[in-house]
């Protein structure tokens, strides 16, 4: 079972400051885009729940030092991303 990822407007502007930024994450960013899509629960992802103000969302890694931030709506098979970046930039 594969899952549709639905980039937002804003989570796109985030998307490319963070390449721009960052260019040599690039092929990880878009495998971690390819692993989400097709198993969100694939243990390099580390998919967790958020806590706090982010409850409602999850988060997964890109790397141990980048995340994204993410709505798993698993009823309708649709991840929604919301946010890129760092650990502190993201929580």
């Amino acid at each position: 079972m594969s899952y549709t990822l639905v980039f937002t407007e804003q989570y796109n502007r985030r998307a490319l400051r963070f390449i721009k930024r960052h260019p040599e994450l690039k092929s990880q960013y878009l495998k971690t885009l390819q692993l989400l899509e097709l198993n969100p629960s694939h243990p390099s992802l580390r998919l967790h729940a958020l806590k706090g103000n982010l409850k409602p969302l999850q988060s997964v890694s890109i790397n141990m030092s980048y995340r994204i931030t993410l709505e798993l709506l698993v009823t309708e098979q649709e991840i929604i991303l919301v946010n890129i970046g760092s650990h502190e930039e993201v929580y």
